[in-house]
């Protein structure tokens, strides 16, 4: 895929995987499109690599109706916005807090995918990342919030294969592991100490490392779809099993 003159819109773009992926597929070539609630930070990233930065909460169906009309053509949309709240047990869930991981990562997914498709299609060669994550593949204790609901975001995505088989859009699911971004400290409600130790004595993958595997995903030929790509760091070897050092 020739990257020059493409339009890639990446949400959750002013931070963590989100901006790593604006600034490289802008190397790469294309015309970056941030959206996030922080569009400020956005728009800084937008001033380095040439991009637009525009105004998204992908929970509120409203800005993404906003977003969508503001943009007018697109031929890859990186589906990342999203996150986790809590680790509590299923006995003690807060319901605001799952209510608020299945808006952002499920609905959020599903209303911009369905706002953005039609311009994909007419792009003539479409594509829709979304970043899961290795919670879409396995479950862990306290975790039911999130891995729930990155099982239904998963689900939705890999739906798509099947219902858009024979046309112009191919779909990849990036499912990371441990990434050292600003994950944590919105899980923790910003206790930027407890969210260090979940890195402590390994080496989590950066930001960077999955926007490298998005690129890759976006510049294979137009035939070629890949359709899941799992990534871990070294010392992690499932949701539960890490290797610490010290």
């Amino acid at each position: 895929m020739t990257a020059e003159h493409k339009t890639a819109v990446v949400t959750g773009a002013s931070s963590g995987i989100g901006a790593a992926t604006a600034r490289a597929l802008g190397k790469a070539g294309f015309h970056v499109v941030l959206g996030a609630r922080r569009v400020e930070r956005c728009q800084e990233i937008a001033d380095e690599i040439g991009g637009t930065a525009l105004p998204l909460d992908v929970t509120d169906a409203d800005s993404v109706r906003a977003f969508d009309e503001a943009v007018p053509e697109a031929a890859v949309l990186v589906n990342n916005a999203g996150g986790a709240k809590g680790l509590d047990p299923v006995e003690q869930a807060d319901e605001e807090q799952w209510r608020w991981m299945w808006e952002t990562n499920v609905l959020g997914t599903l209303r911009l995918t369905k706002a953005f498709l039609p311009k994909l299609r007419a792009s003539g060669d479409g594509h829709v990342i979304t970043v899961t994550s290795i919670a879409a593949l396995d479950w862990y204790d306290n975790g039911a919030g999130y891995t729930g609901a990155k099982h239904a975001q998963a689900m939705l995505h890999r739906t798509l294969r099947g219902e858009l088989l024979g046309e112009p859009i191919r779909v990849t699911e990036i499912a990371p592991g441990m990434v050292e971004t600003e994950f944590s400290e919105v899980r923790f409600d910003g206790d930027a100490e407890k969210a260090a130790k979940v890195y402590q004595g390994l080496t989590p993958l950066t930001a960077d490392d999955v926007a490298d595997t998005i690129v890759f995903a976006a510049t294979r030929p137009s035939h070629v779809n890949l359709d899941q790509i799992v990534l871990k760091p070294r010392d992690q070897a499932s949701g539960t099993r890490r290797h610490r050092r010290g």
